[in-house]
């Protein structure tokens, strides 16, 4: 029997159960009058999270979500980025890089990856860090996407956009990349079906009060085309997109609600447990390989400015979300310590790269070679268990 790496324990369980309940996101990008916003929310069952400061500079080497992903990628970040991540450093949700690049991700049932070929791998949420890390427009992110191939049983997909307003949807469907963007991409919008399938309902819905995937796109779709119409200031912008947050909600499970303004590079933010929005400033960090990486608690009860209070990184800390994560999770609260330590001190193993251009190198190595899949458990029948 074939056994997964943590990261695959973590991922496939948590997604997939993601698609059999209520618990989904939803994101939209606002353009007009000079502002340009994408929001964000984050709906699951619970809502710890650090958010980290990530270095421009490191070499990096991905893990993938599958067992089978052996042949993995290697690159040199370009770009420092700021990311929301609830299962350990470096697997974000999402996340806004210094360009003003942002890339969020939501399930998508109707998700099929690639076929198995030369490509080195990455998992569905390396992707979102190795494309933050980067890339700066999503003209680029578009043309390299397939350099890399995702190896995993996560079915998602992705809402990019990047600071001069330009987005685009990015799938996989049948097995190969669907990208909509330009004159095709006429709602900058997603949720939990395919872009095609929302935007046909968009077209024809009349009640769309309820908390389906559908109708909260129907819902953040048409307030994406009415901020176009109505001159704003900075504020009102930003109270319009978390109003739009709110109108898309899902009540008890909506866990972070995120606006990135990429014209400002600011990010603001609220979560259940801290709802007082907090804000971000992302020019005042340092991204320079070597300097400290920085987190913070997305539910400190720290309000408004909190760019100054961002901490060193410590593998306490990430060690402590992972814990607090997995056991808050009920399909993964008997994760072994093992693995929840090997997690947690992976990051730990980049260093500063020669180069600060991202390189994509093709690691043809055994499954035993790689220290996170030394540490492996049969945990597929454990998955079945609790889907049956």
């Amino acid at each position: 029997m074939k056994k997964p790496t943590i990261f695959a324990l973590t991922l496939f369980l948590l997604f997939a159960v993601c698609a059999e309940r209520a618990e989904a996101c939803t994101t939209f990008c606002l353009k007009g009058k000079g502002e340009i916003l994408f929001g964000k929310n984050y709906d699951w069952m619970i809502g710890d999270g650090l958010l980290f400061v990530n270095k421009r500079g490191v070499s990096k080497k991905a893990v993938a979500d599958s067992p089978a992903a052996v042949n993995t990628a290697s690159w040199v970040s370009k770009y420092g980025s700021i990311t929301f991540n609830q299962y350990g450093r470096e697997n974000p949700s999402g996340g806004m890089n210094e360009t003003g690049l942002v890339i969020e991700l939501m399930w998508l049932d109707e998700t099929q990856w690639p076929a198995k070929d030369e490509r080195p791998v990455v998992g569905t949420l390396e992707w979102i860090q190795y494309q933050l890390d980067s890339f700066a427009t999503v003209d680029e992110v578009i043309r390299n996407a397939e350099q890399v191939r995702i190896a995993s049983e996560v079915k998602i997909h992705y809402l990019v956009s990047d600071k001069a307003g330009n987005a685009a949807t990015i799938e996989f469907l049948n097995g190969k990349l669907a990208a909509t963007r330009g004159d095709q991409l006429t709602v900058s919008a997603l949720a939990n079906d395919t872009y095609a399938k929302s935007i046909n309902y968009l077209k024809t819905a009349a009640s769309t009060e309820s908390q389906s995937s559908l109708d909260r796109f129907t819902r953040a779709a048409r307030n994406t085309k009415e901020f176009e119409v109505r001159p704003k200031t900075e504020q009102e912008a930003v109270d319009y997109a978390f109003q739009t947050l709110a109108d898309v909600a899902q009540k008890g499970h909506t866990q972070w609600s995120i606006v990135y303004d990429q014209k400002r590079s600011k990010i603001h933010f609220r979560t259940m447990q801290s709802p007082a929005v907090k804000t971000i400033d992302a020019v005042a960090f340092d991204y320079s390989c070597g300097s400290a990486v920085k987190l913070f608690d997305v539910n400190s009860r720290e309000t408004g400015e909190v760019t100054g209070k961002f901490v060193d990184y410590s593998r306490s800390a990430n060690r402590d979300l992972i814990e607090r994560s997995f056991t808050g999770t009920p399909f993964l609260k008997n994760v072994p310590a093992a693995f929840r330590d090997v997690a947690a001190s992976y990051p730990e193993s980049f260093a500063c790269g020669a180069s600060a251009s991202p390189k994509v190198e093709v690691k043809k190595e055994t499954a035993k070679s790689l220290s996170l899949l030394d540490l492996t458990f049969p945990i597929y029948g454990l998955v079945r268990e609790y889907l049956s």
